[in-house]
């Protein structure tokens, strides 16, 4: 007899009414954008009054790419792997272009002393943010296509670092240390799940952690923020400023908060609070209840990121399996870094939370990272062939 695909199994039940679709990892993700939306209008409405006359401009921006993501989450999970995994090499080189025009003068536009928009009307495109997104797709497709060149010779490990290097270097010239941080250790952990020798990645993980501390001693204003963050009280009005009002915010916050719109730190003393410092915020109206809410949600969408990928993997959907792991590591570590940074556990940087934190560029792609892990997740289960079929509902349990 011939194997049932799982559509096939599904047209025998004329009931179904929901696609399958791992809603654990849709409805955290779309409580994280609620609350964000509600987070982001407490946090912002005294800034637009004050900046433009209208209290309601941050929020309404927000709103829109909020929208904007949605649909285009939706459009993405209209779109089959196969597609993403044929462009992958030419989405690294529009990344590519996209992260030398930036550096273009009369191109990039700069803000607070780092050029990291291309304006399009009243858009700004932020390359980084795509650069990600594009990276993910293209070192999953290459582990697929030289899988044993990578595990078992040192050039098949080489070539992609090349790539990666050129765009962490194109990074930094804007610079944006934090999304330099981010790319780097979700490449390499894509790489280590992809087969690298652990000799390999052991030597590569020296190299980057070498390179990372050069960065900061060489720049006095990152070694300044490393020495701010070592002991905010020392300089509490200079390089320990943000952080120590973030700390203030968490310690007025207690168990429970101050309650939604009451806090004073976003209002008079703490700078970036609806984009870098919203965490601060949440901890400070919502205590450590609502700081551990919002981290069992990052936590939630990591771990099915990789049963997303587990499933994938058990039907041998390799390609499909390694975006499920990067995009995993990926928003698993910027949440960590963002939270790092409010909480006082890492030197203060530019990174947004994802879903969360005012900034449409990073908005977008985090819902699009989305709409791929459920399309992902759907052909799946779409695929499965009859007797692997509960060894998939097993990994997506």
């Amino acid at each position: 007899m011939s194997e049932a695909t799982h559509s096939e199994i599904l047209r025998d039940h004329p009931r179904f009414v929901l696609p399958e679709l791992d809603y654990w990892l849709i409805c955290a993700a779309v409580a994280l954008l609620g609350f964000g939306v509600i987070m982001v209008a407490s946090a912002s409405l005294h800034v637009g009054d004050r900046l433009v006359g209208n209290p309601f401009y941050h929020l309404t921006r927000h709103g829109i790419a909020v929208g904007l993501g949605l649909l285009g989450a939706l459009v993405i999970s209209q779109t089959s792997t196969a597609q993403w995994e044929r462009a992958g090499t030419a989405l690294y080189f529009v990344g590519l272009l996209l992260l030398v025009a930036v550096l273009i003068p009369g191109i990039g536009r700069e803000a607070n002393g780092a050029v990291r928009w291309i304006p399009i009307g009243s858009f700004n495109i932020q390359s980084s943010e795509f650069m990600k997104l594009f990276l993910v797709v293209y070192i999953a497709g290459y582990l697929v296509r030289r899988q044993l060149e990578v595990a078992h010779s040192i050039w098949g490990f080489v070539k992609p670092m090349i790539l990666l290097i050129m765009a962490a270097t194109l990074i930094m010239l804007q610079p944006d240390f934090g999304t330099t941080a981010v790319l780097l250790a979700t490449a390499m952990g894509m790489l280590f799940l992809g087969g690298v020798a652990l000799s390999q990645f052991m030597v590569l993980m020296a190299l980057a952690g070498t390179a990372l501390v050069g960065l900061v001693i060489w720049s006095p204003y990152r070694l300044q923020r490393v020495t701010g963050f070592l002991d905010p009280w020392a300089d509490v009005n200079n390089s320990g400023y943000q952080l120590a009002q973030a700390l203030i915010a968490f310690g007025r916050g207690e168990w429970f908060g101050v309650g939604l719109g009451n806090g004073i730190q976003k209002q008079f003393y703490l700078p970036e609070a609806h984009t870098d410092f919203l965490m601060a915020v949440v901890g400070e109206e919502f205590g450590l209840l609502g700081t551990l809410v919002v981290i069992a949600l990052f936590s939630l969408i990591v771990w099915r990121a990789f049963r997303v990928g587990a499933a994938a993997e058990a039907i041998d959907r390799r390609f499909s399996a390694y975006v499920a792991y990067g995009f995993g590591l990926w928003i698993g570590m910027q949440a960590f870094i963002n939270i790092g940074v409010n909480i006082g556990l890492l030197p203060t940087k530019g990174l947004t939370l994802p879903l969360m934190s005012y900034g449409g560029n990073s908005i977008i792609v985090a819902c699009i990272v989305i709409g791929m892990l459920a399309r992902i997740d759907y052909e799946t289960r779409q695929d499965a062939p009859a007797h692997k079929l509960e060894q998939v509902k097993w990994a997506n349990a």
